[in-house]
C-alpha cells in the first residue's frame, strides 16, 4: 500500500533475545543484512502486518515473542533514484514504517527461515544492539538509528542490569 506522498506503508521489527542482542539476517543470495520488515496490506493493521511478516521472514509465531514497544510515529526513508521502480504505478519513493521491538520468548530453534515458500533470508545471527547501524544499507541508517534510540530504554526491561548495552548510543 503506497500513501499519497509515495511512501510504501511498512513495518520494521527489532527482535531481541534475553541478552539484549538483536536478530540480524542476510537477504537470500545477497551480502545485504537487515532487520525483518515488510509491507502493510490494505486489509490489515500494522500489528497484524508485523506478525505476518515475522512469520514469513523468521518462521516465528505470536506465541514465540512478546511485544516490548512500538515507535511513537512513522519513520520514513527515501529510496535513492537507482532503487526506484519507475515503471510501477503509483511510484514508490520510499518506505514509511512503524517499528516494533519484540523479545523472543521461545528459543532459537523456533526460528525457521524456510517457513515461507519464498524465503527472504538465508542466514541469521544475534548481534550487539548497535551493530546494525554500521552494516545496514546507507539509505536505511537514519531510520535504524531513530528506531534503536527510541527502543534503547526498553532494553532495561529484558536484559540483566550488569550488561553494558550503551556502547553505540
Amino acid at each position: 500500500m503506497i500513501d499519497s506522498d509515495g511512501y510504501r506503508l511498512n513495518v520494521g521489527i527489532v527482535l531481541s533475545n534475553g541478552d539484549g542482542r538483536v536478530f540480524w539476517a542476510r537477504r537470500v543470495g545477497q551480502n545485504a543484512w537487515q532487520f525483518p520488515q515488510g509491507g502493510i496490506r490494505q486489509d490489515e493493521t500494522p500489528e497484524e502486518a508485523m506478525y505476518r511478516e515475522l512469520f514469513e521472514e523468521t518462521g516465528l509465531q505470536p506465541e514465540h515473542v512478546q511485544i516490548i514497544g512500538c515507535t511513537r510515529e512513522w519513520l520514513c526513508y527515501d529510496l535513492p533514484p537507482r532503487y526506484m521502480r519507475r515503471d510501477s504505478k503509483p511510484l514508490c519513493i520510499g518506505q514509511k514504517q512503524l517499528w516494533y521491538m519484540l523479545r523472543l520468548i521461545g528459543d532459537d530453534s523456533c526460528v525457521d527461515l524456510m517457513a515461507n515458500a519464498k524465503p527472504e533470508f538465508d542466514e541469521w545471527c544475534w548481534v550487539d544492539y548497535w551493530h546494525p547501524l554500521s552494516k545496514v544499507i546507507f539509505f536505511k541508517r537514519e531510520v535504524y538509528l531513530q528506531a534503536l534510540r527510541e527502543f534503547a530504554p526498553l532494553l532495561r526491561t529484558i536484559i540483566p542490569a550488569s550488561h553494558d548495552w550503551r556502547a553505540g548510543s
